[in-house]
C-alpha cells in the first residue's frame, strides 16, 4: 500500500504535468487562430482556380495548339506520392491517420516504380524503417511556413513530371475541418484532373477567348495552380496539427485534474486518523526507550520552569537550609 509521502509525490508529479499540458494548449490555441485565418482566406481563391483550370482542361482537350505537357494523361507505372505530416507528436491521432492511409495507398498501388516525398519528421521516421524509396524529405519549416516552401516542392514535382521521371503525383495530407476534426484526404496533383462541374457540363462546353494565346495562358496558370494546391495542403496540415494538439492537450489537462482529485481523496482517507491509530498500536510501554514522538511526549519529564523561577527556588532553599557550623557558647 502506498504511503502518504508516495501519494504526495504523485500529486506533485501530476500537477507538474497538468501545468505543461495547459501551457501547450494555450500555445496551440494562439497558433491555431493565425493558421485558421490563413487557410480560410486562401480556400476561396484555390477552389476558384481549381474550378477554372478544370474548365480550361476540358476546353483544351479538343483545341489544337492548346495542349500543355502538364495536362498529358499517361498510363505509365511510375508514381510519386507526397505524404505530409507534422514534425512533433502530442497531437492525438493526427499523424497516425495520415500514415495509415498513406501506407494503405502505397500497398494498394500497382506501380512498379514508386517513390516517396515525405514532409515532416513523423513521416520521415515512419518510412525510413520500411522498404520504400524516399526521394526527398522536408523538415523543420512549419513554424515559418511560407509560399516559398510550396514553390520549392511544386517546382520539383513539375520538373520530374516534365522530364518524364514520374507519370502521376499524389498528395496525402490532413484537411482541416474544425478544431476537433481533421480528415485525411488524397488528391491527384499531376496530371491536372478535370473538374467535376466540367465533366457534368460536358454536353454544354464553355468557350474561352485566350489573349494572347492559349499556350501562353496555360503556361502561366498551370504551374501557379500546382503551387497553390501544394501551399493549400501545407496550410491545411498546419491548421489541423494545431487543432489536434489543442484538443489533445485539453483532454490531457482534464485527465490530470481527475487524477489529482482521486489522489487527493485517497490521501485524505488515509490521513491523520489512520496515522494516529497506527502510532498508538505501535507505541506500547516497554523497558526500552521508544523513538516514536507520541510515546516520547507521553513519557517525557514535566515542563521545565523558566530561569527566574529556578533561581528564586534555589535562593529560597539556601535561606531555609540550616547553617552547617555554629560556635558553641560557654
Amino acid at each position: 500500500m502506498a504511503t502518504l509521502r508516495d501519494i504526495q509525490r504523485r500529486i506533485r508529479s501530476v500537477q507538474s504535468t497538468q501545468k505543461i499540458t495547459r501551457a501547450m494548449k494555450l500555445v496551440a490555441a494562439a497558433k491555431l487562430r493565425r493558421a485558421q485565418e490563413r487557410i480560410l482566406a486562401a480556400r476561396p481563391y484555390v477552389n476558384k482556380m481549381a474550378e477554372l483550370l478544370g474548365n480550361l482542361v476540358s476546353a483544351a482537350d479538343g483545341a489544337e495548339g492548346s495542349a500543355h505537357p502538364l495536362l498529358e494523361q499517361r498510363e505509365g507505372p511510375r508514381r510519386l506520392i507526397v505524404i505530409i505530416t507534422a514534425d512533433r507528436g502530442l497531437a492525438g491521432a493526427f499523424n497516425s491517420n495520415v500514415l495509415r492511409n498513406s501506407l494503405a495507398f502505397v500497398r494498394a498501388s500497382n506501380a512498379t516504380a514508386l517513390t516517396l516525398v515525405v514532409v515532416g519528421r513523423k513521416a520521415r521516421d515512419f518510412y525510413r524503417r520500411r522498404p520504400y524509396t524516399v526521394k526527398r524529405d522536408m523538415l523543420g519549416f512549419w513554424d515559418r511556413l511560407a509560399y516559398s516552401h510550396a514553390c520549392e516542392l511544386a517546382d520539383l514535382f513539375i520538373a520530374q513530371y516534365l522530364e518524364g521521371e514520374v507519370d502521376e503525383v499524389h498528395l496525402i495530407y490532413n484537411e482541416f475541418r474544425s478544431v476537433a476534426l481533421q480528415r485525411p484526404v488524397r488528391q491527384q496533383l499531376l496530371p491536372i484532373p478535370r473538374s467535376e462541374g466540367a465533366a457534368q457540363a460536358a454536353g454544354q462546353p464553355v468557350e474561352y477567348i485566350y489573349e494572347p494565346s492559349a499556350p501562353a495562358i496555360l503556361s502561366e496558370l498551370l504551374p501557379r495552380h500546382v503551387r497553390m494546391q501544394v501551399f493549400r495542403a501545407l496550410m491545411e496540415s498546419l491548421a489541423g496539427e494545431y487543432g489536434a494538439r489543442m484538443t489533445a492537450m485539453e483532454a490531457a489537462t482534464k485527465n490530470a485534474k481527475e487524477m489529482i482529485d482521486i489522489l487527493t481523496i485517497q490521501y485524505r482517507s488515509s490521513g491523520p486518523s489512520s496515522t494516529s491509530n497506527s502510532s498508538r498500536a505501535s507505541c506500547r510501554p516497554s523497558t526500552t526507550r521508544c523513538s516514536c514522538r507520541a510515546w516520547r511526549t507521553r513519557t517525557s519529564s514535566p515542563i521545565r520552569r523558566n530561569s527566574r523561577s529556578r533561581s528564586l527556588s534555589t535562593s529560597a532553599r539556601r535561606t531555609s537550609a540550616p547553617w552547617p557550623w555554629r560556635p558553641r557558647t560557654a
